[in-house]
């Protein structure tokens, strides 16, 4: 195996560090765990559990869950970044993480590692943004809106999965298998299974799923105009990530001088060149000024100069 095909094995491998992929899964499947056993405590107190499951709800999931009347999201802005790893069923996180992990992976083949983090992102904040207004403009919906939520990162997985396909729409999987299959075939029976998932009466969640699919689209559309939406968002992560890091280079230093300069003494004695002429020069200063105006330099090049005999 040549040195390329090493590197390129570790760049995507599953324990390398920074697996971008491999954080969106884990936030979402950690924060289900913690869900989990928090409804299992409220079935443990209340013996009706229909009574515990509507308690868990709302004094647990709501402060987790995006709802669609803005007032509360004043007095919850946590959940605008919450909504998008929050799941209250078993069935959907496997189906979004398995989803999201075919995709992701491809992405971040083609890609590079900085890319599918901002998009799910932006992905599920598109999602968020038309199912609010969904729920604040359409007569159909405002009876509903004081109670309406969302949650579940389909609108990120579905941006994921529409901008994987516009970067390589014939990147071939199982290509020892009659050549392969083309993305495009994969990400069409994506979107056909997961709005066929959805009912026809929950218009909020089908606005949502467009969204994030128009979201991934945009993403790549001003990606090829030059406009790389995902900069600042590195930028910011790496920042943060610095305010942690105690090797990073201190405010005021350049890296040069935190790596090489942190000895005290002179690393190394500058020593210049001893001419007639610069001796000469010395000469003429003393005769003038003084001995006691020549510079350490100069009285070192004298000290030469008299040693040397020059």
């Amino acid at each position: 195996m040549n040195d390329t095909l090493k590197q390129y094995r570790h760049k995507i491998s599953l324990g390398q560090k920074g697996n971008a992929l491999l954080t969106l899964v884990a936030i979402s499947l950690v924060l289900f765990v913690i869900l989990s056993f928090l409804k299992a405590v409220w079935y443990f107190r209340y013996q009706d559990s229909q009574l515990a499951l509507s308690f868990f709800n709302k004094n647990v999931l709501s402060w987790f869950t995006l709802p669609a009347d803005p007032s509360k999201i004043a007095g919850r802005p946590w959940t605008i970044i919450t909504h998008m790893f929050t799941h209250d069923n078993f069935w959907k996180l496997f189906a979004n993480m398995l989803w999201l992990w075919c995709f992701g992976y491809i992405m971040q083949d083609l890609t590079g590692n900085k890319k599918i983090i901002p998009v799910f992102i932006y992905g599920a904040l598109g999602g968020a943004l038309a199912f609010m207004l969904a729920y604040n403009l359409l007569p159909a919906l405002l009876a509903y809106t004081p109670y309406a939520s969302t949650l579940g990162a389909s609108a990120g997985v579905m941006a994921v999965a529409i901008a994987t396909t516009m970067v390589s729409p014939g990147y071939r999987l199982f290509p020892m298998i009659g050549g392969g299959l083309p993305l495009w075939i994969l990400t069409a029976l994506y979107v056909i299974s997961d709005f066929i998932t959805i009912s026809i009466s929950d218009t909020g969640t089908l606005i949502t799923h467009l969204a994030g699919a128009l979201t991934g689209f945009l993403f790549i559309f001003f990606l090829r105009l030059g406009y790389d939406w995902s900069e600042w968002m590195n930028n910011f992560f790496e920042w943060i990530g610095n305010l942690f890091n105690p090797e990073r280079p201190r405010k005021g230093k350049s890296m040069k001088e935190e790596l090489f300069y942190r000895s005290s003494s002179t690393p190394y004695t500058r020593t210049p060149n001893l001419t007639q002429e610069r001796v000469d020069a010395i000469l003429d200063k003393i005769n003038q000024k003084g001995y006691h105006f020549l510079t350490d330099e100069e009285k070192q090049l004298l000290k030469r100069a008299s040693e040397e005999e020059l």
